[in-house]
């Protein structure tokens, strides 16, 4: 046997493995045209009730919910001013939603109720599941606000509902790529 060219084999298809990985983004970040943005310092933080778990910079402010609905991670940039931050909550919530035109409608009333348009929406695939994203914008308090809204049914018994907020109109694209790069790592854990 030829260990040097089995060796040299191995290497080519784990480099080109990796490659394709790396590459390899979800149809939320290509709809949004974000790129992958790196974070230092991430620390895996779990739900209370071990539903999911996420990577999170371990600077942020970060605490959980739980009630016999849902399992919560919310956390906060609270290192800069609510106008430079990013916040975003990450809910796991014990109904399964099905994205249809009634539930469209519903996401689009509850928007237009609190007084925010809706800008894009589309089915995607995200964690590997029919999912649905909705951005919206508006004003909050005195501030311009946008809001990243996901949906995704896990089963019949239960769904993940994340939505990422941000404040000013300071590198608000970017911010949105941020919370992207973070909840594209969301790991479910059933």
């Amino acid at each position: 046997m030829n260990y040097k060219l089995i060796l040299r084999n191995i290497f080519i298809l784990g480099t080109s493995l990796l490659l394709f990985n790396c590459n390899n983004t979800s149809d939320l970040k290509q709809n949004l045209s974000c790129n992958e943005i790196y974070f230092n310092n991430l620390k895996e933080f779990s739900d209370a009730k071990n539903n999911f778990k996420i990577s999170l910079p371990n600077n942020w402010k970060t605490s959980t919910f739980t009630d016999n609905y849902q399992s919560s991670i919310y956390t906060a940039d609270t290192t800069k001013q609510l106008t430079k931050s990013l916040l975003l909550d990450v809910n796991f919530i014990n109904n399964s939603i099905q994205i249809d035109d009634i539930f469209k409608l519903k996401i689009e009333h509850e928007n237009l109720t609190n007084k925010l348009i809706q800008k894009k929406q589309k089915e995607i695939i995200f964690l590997n599941r029919k999912s649905y994203y909705v951005i919206s914008i508006g004003k909050k308090q005195k501030f311009k606000y946008k809001s990243l809204q996901v949906f995704v049914p896990l089963n019949k018994s239960s769904s993940l509902a994340i939505k990422a907020e941000i404040y000013g109109d300071s590198l608000v694209e970017k911010r949105i790529c941020k919370a992207l790069t973070l909840i594209d790592k969301i790991k479910i854990e059933q």
